[in-house]
């Protein structure tokens, strides 16, 4: 079986998802385009292991981590919008933090569920990563996994939890560098 394709898809994905948010501008769409190549390359992952479940976690936590992102992006412009409707520069000067209150309880309540979302997605791409490790023998998966478990469980502690993803998205590079062209048929 070749892997070739997915060495190449993943390993040019990652680099590109990595260095996304550095580029002004058109960073998301850099981050997207790693993004969706990470997603070929998982896919021809499962299809040379014949394994779906490999895939299907990673599309389950590729979907809740741009959810989690989503309902942030939500949850600030929702409060901005509060904010604005209910006139909150104006009544901040007489009313003081009071004032505030609903904007940001709006965006600790959004703030959360998008940690949640983002743990959920996490947890299974660590699921994902995983599975990729045992069937390639390429353990840098395993470790990219659980750095990036560990980073959005610590991600509210002081934004420790960035620096260990950015560990895991360091890794995942090396992961798919790591990658086999080929691996006989029947090995697992």
């Amino acid at each position: 079986m070749s892997l070739k394709e997915a060495k190449t898809y993943g390993s040019i994905g990652a680099i590109l998802s990595l260095l996304g948010g550095l580029i002004p501008r058109v960073g998301l769409l850099v981050t997207i385009t790693g993004m969706v190549m990470i997603l070929f390359a998982v896919k021809e992952i499962s299809d040379e292991f014949k394994r779906e479940d490999i895939f299907r976690s990673y599309l389950v936590a590729l979907i809740l981590r741009l959810g989690a992102f989503l309902v942030l992006i939500i949850a600030v412009l929702f409060g901005i919008g509060v904010a604005a409707f209910k006139g909150m520069p104006f009544r901040a000067m007489e009313e003081g933090f009071w004032a505030l209150r609903h904007v940001i309880a709006t965006f600790l309540v959004g703030a959360l569920l998008a940690w949640i979302l983002f743990l959920l997605g996490s947890y299974h791409l660590q699921k994902s990563y995983e599975k990729i490790a045992a069937e390639s023998g390429v353990d840098v998966f395993k470790t990219t996994g659980s750095l990036y478990f560990l980073g959005a469980i610590l991600i509210i502690v002081f934004g420790l939890g960035v620096l260990l993803i950015l560990a895991g998205k360091i890794l995942e590079i090396v992961a798919y560098l790591s990658l086999p062209e080929r691996v006989e048929n029947g090995e697992g």
